[in-house]
């Protein structure tokens, strides 16, 4: 519920915000239709918590799609309506303390030219907005890119010299990410034709009985050394216990707290529940009471702010998901406060971490400067 509250706050303060910036400059009778607009399409994402489990398919999915493409077109206009202002506010406070240091009075504009100058900069702002939104809407929908990942150990067991892992991660199959996109990605992930796949959490957003048929491509993904998954923050808002029984049906090994040996024991694979679950993530006792010695251990861990118990118990690598590599902005200036990697290969102290960027999205389908992804990580002895 806390985390309801704070998404709904956070639509009002970018609708609000957006209305009291662009219409006011409008004259009637346009302002006041402009605000009746605005509160119809604000109420989209109200509608939809409280709706959506109340209508049929047909129009709970044409309500999902209004919902989630306006927000990412307001979530764009909102981020440069809040960059225009923070600009301008500079440029007049420059403008002030220039006229402070000449003696002189700072010169009222003229209100028929500002005006015009106001307009003209707010059709610009809505252009621009529904550019980046469509440009964002195009990578969010496109299949993910494969990104190769080069990780060196100075002391890797010879066994795996060359392994080969495929990390992918949030889907969020759900509202608007259906068969057809979780289709596209299994293929992807197929492709590769690894040593090890391995899935690291928010697989969906919704139950088992709405998303069956739209995760069951992944049913086919096969690899020598196993497939693995471990939860996400958003299957515990799903049913976690129906999604875990539902992963094992579509042929993964499930890892909560716990861990498995691969080649000889010469590869600890790990995986841990999300560090805000019950129970609680646990490293440490992931590693089981007697971890051989020499192995490498690598753990499966959904946030990347598990690298600090991943680091303390002794792990060579954490594989994780979570951030979306920011999705958009101003989100993407958010995570920082909550997470201390967003995207990428990182070594913490001993341990390396890769922070994946996800294969979908979730909320608005829009990614922009920072497209989907399928990781392949290739081991090597340094």
């Amino acid at each position: 519920m806390t985390f309801l509250l704070i998404t709904l706050g956070m639509v009002t303060l970018i609708y609000g915000y957006t209305g009291w910036r662009l219409i006011p400059s409008l004259a009637p009778p346009w302002n006041l239709a402009a605000w009746l607009g605005l509160v119809l399409v604000a109420s989209l994402p109200h509608a939809y918590f409280w709706l959506r489990h109340h209508l049929d398919a047909l129009w709970a999915s044409l309500l999902s799609w209004l919902t989630f493409l306006s927000l990412g077109f307001f979530a764009m206009l909102f981020s440069l309506l809040l960059l225009r202002d923070l600009s301008w506010l500079l440029w007049i406070g420059l403008e002030r303390l220039q006229a402070q240091a000449q003696a002189r009075p700072l010169n009222p504009p003229d209100p028929l030219r500002r005006n015009f100058v106001l307009q003209a900069v707010d059709l610009g702002t809505l252009v621009v907005a529904l550019g980046i939104a469509g440009y964002g809407y195009y990578h969010a929908r496109r299949r993910p890119q494969v990104d190769q990942v080069e990780v060196f150990f100075p002391e890797l067991p010879l066994e795996l010299e060359g392994l080969r892992i495929v990390q992918f991660s949030d889907i969020h199959a759900g509202p608007t990410i259906k068969r057809p996109q979780v289709e596209a990605i299994a293929q992807a992930v197929e492709e590769l034709s690894a040593d090890l796949i391995v899935f690291t959490g928010d697989l969906v957003d919704g139950s088992v009985e709405d998303l069956r048929p739209h995760v069951e491509p992944l049913s086919r993904l096969r690899a020598p050394l196993g497939c693995y998954f471990i939860t996400g923050n958003h299957e515990y808002y799903s049913g976690v216990e129906e999604w875990l029984a539902e992963a094992r049906r579509l042929g993964f090994t499930v890892l909560l707290n716990e861990h498995r040996l691969l080649r000889d024991g010469r590869l600890l694979l790990a995986g841990v529940t999300d560090i805000s679950s019950d129970p609680a993530s646990d490293p440490a006792a992931a590693l089981g009471a007697d971890p051989p010695p020499g192995a490498l251990r690598l753990l499966l861990a959904h946030q990347p702010r598990s690298i600090f118990a991943a680091a303390q118990a002794g792990y060579h690598l954490q594989l994780s998901g979570h951030t979306h590599g920011g999705q958009f902005v101003p989100w993407k200036y958010l995570i920082p406060l909550q997470q201390p990697y967003i995207e990428g290969l990182h070594l913490h102290g001993q341990t390396w971490v890769y922070v994946n960027r996800g294969a979908g999205y979730w909320g608005p389908p829009l990614r922009v400067g920072v497209p989907s992804e399928i990781s392949l990580l290739t081991l090597h002895r340094a």
